[in-house]
C-alpha cells in the first residue's frame, strides 16, 4: 500500500496545529503501518515555503518515515487535463495547479492520498482513495 501525503497534513504535524495536529499525526502513523508513505516534489516545494531554511525542512522530513517520490509524466499530464476541466467548469483560481499535481500524483502512482481536502479531490479525482485524518479511510 502506497500512500501519498498532502502538504496540509504535514503542516498540521510540523506546526502542532491545535485542531488537526494530533489527528494528522495519528493518521500518518496508521498509513506507515499499512505500507509506504511518499511525498512528491510539489509537497516538498510547498513545505520549503513554510520552513525558514532548507536544513530545517530536511531535518523535519528526515524525522518522518516519508519517502520522496517524483512525479511521472503521466501524472503531470493528468493534472493539467484535470485543471483544464476545472477551469472550463468555471472553477476559480482559489485552487492552484499544485493541488491538481498532488492529487494526480496520488491517483497515477499511489494507492491513496492522505489529506483533509476531501471534497475537492473527491470531485475531480474520483478514483483516488482518500484517507481523512478526521475520519476513517473512504
Amino acid at each position: 500500500m502506497i500512500t501519498a501525503v498532502d502538504t496540509s497534513v504535514l503542516i498540521d504535524i510540523f506546526r502542532g496545529d491545535p485542531d488537526y495536529g494530533r489527528l494528522s499525526s495519528d493518521a500518518l502513523r496508521r498509513c506507515v503501518k499499512e505500507g509506504q508513505v511518499v511525498a512528491c516534489e510539489v509537497v516538498w516545494a510547498e513545505l520549503a515555503a513554510v520552513f525558514p531554511s532548507r536544513e530545517m525542512l530536511h531535518d523535519a522530513m528526515e524525522s518522518l518515515p516519508i519517502e520522496f517520490l517524483p512525479m511521472e509524466r503521466a501524472a503531470a499530464m493528468l493534472a493539467g487535463e484535470t485543471w483544464r476541466l476545472y477551469r472550463s467548469r468555471g472553477g476559480k483560481r482559489t485552487r492552484v495547479i499544485a493541488d491538481f499535481l498532488i492529487a494526480a500524483h496520488a491517483q497515477a502512482q499511489c494507492d491513496r492520498l492522505l489529506t483533509r481536502d476531501r471534497g475537492f479531490y473527491r470531485e475531480y479525482f474520483k478514483t483516488v482513495r482518500l484517507v481523512d485524518p478526521c475520519s476513517e479511510c473512504t
